[in-house]
């Protein structure tokens, strides 16, 4: 394995390309994210082709405080994980992550429990479907995503750093909660008393939990849903869809019966 890859799971607060990087920066300017750029770099060979972005960078860096200073490519690609930043690197702060509070929760939200999730490349991208889906926030596992957080900003396309992002050490109070807040709790499950989603009134404010393929959702968590749901296949199949699937699926269908 090569090193860069070898260490790619305990990598800084990089974010690695413009998608990335506005990102953070539309994070920050929300509230919901409090992750500062402490520098932009970029490929002096690339200035003349990324004059555009570049001067959004500098007027974003006299706003906020941090310096957008050519290095040689070498430095480039020693920093970057991946080959699709475009000669464009953020060295960022760690970002924060609050625990829930039943008192600051929006009136018609959509939040979404994300359980045994453990590939970053997997999380992005159920996080890029649930952004595009109108997901309000993202509860998380007491999980250590901030050496990679790189890694997962970009799979979601940005969407990471643009979410309302929460920890739980218990699924089971923490739905409750929400409960407390007037929320409904919708489990993804298949067992004998979930229901298919599409005869499922799924109605704002929602917090919907979703298992990892591996783990799938506690049993803590069930015991206090007042939803069960599971999706309907096609076809006879005995396998589960990833994480990630059953959450676009299910998040979009919500989506659905949402819409004004």
């Amino acid at each position: 394995m090569a090193k860069k890859e070898a260490g790619k799971f305990t990598a800084s607060d990089i974010m690695e390309g413009m998608i990335s990087v506005r990102a953070v920066i539309r994070g920050a300017e929300s509230g919901v994210n409090d992750r500062k750029i402490e520098k932009i770099i970029y490929d002096e060979a690339r200035g003349k082709t990324r004059a555009k972005e570049l001067s959004y960078l500098r007027a974003m860096g006299y706003k906020y405080g941090f310096p957008v200073l050519p290095v040689a490519a070498e430095e480039i690609e020693a920093l970057a994980l991946g080959t699709s930043h475009g000669g464009i690197l953020a060295v960022c702060s760690p970002r924060s992550f609050p625990a829930v509070s039943a008192e600051n929760l929006p009136e018609k939200g959509f939040y979404v429990m994300l359980e045994g999730i453990e590939d970053p490349y997997n999380f992005g991208y159920c996080l890029r479907s649930l952004y595009a889906a109108g997901v309000t926030g993202i509860i998380l596992e007491n999980h250590n995503w901030t050496g990679v957080s790189g890694i997962v900003a970009r799979a979601s396309a940005g969407a990471s750093e643009m979410f309302d992002m929460r920890v739980s050490e218990d699924f089971a109070e923490t739905a409750k909660a929400f409960r407390a807040a007037g929320y409904k709790f919708a489990v993804a499950d298949k067992s004998e008393k979930s229901r298919s989603i599409y005869d499922c009134a799924l109605k704002f404010p929602l917090l919907l939990a979703v298992g990892g393929e591996r783990r799938g959702n506690t049993k803590a968590a069930l015991e206090v849903a007042d939803e069960i749901i599971e999706l309907d296949y096609g076809r006879d199949f005995p396998a589960a869809l990833s994480a990630a699937s059953a959450a676009s699926v299910i998040a979009f269908e919500i989506f659905r019966q949402n819409r004004e």
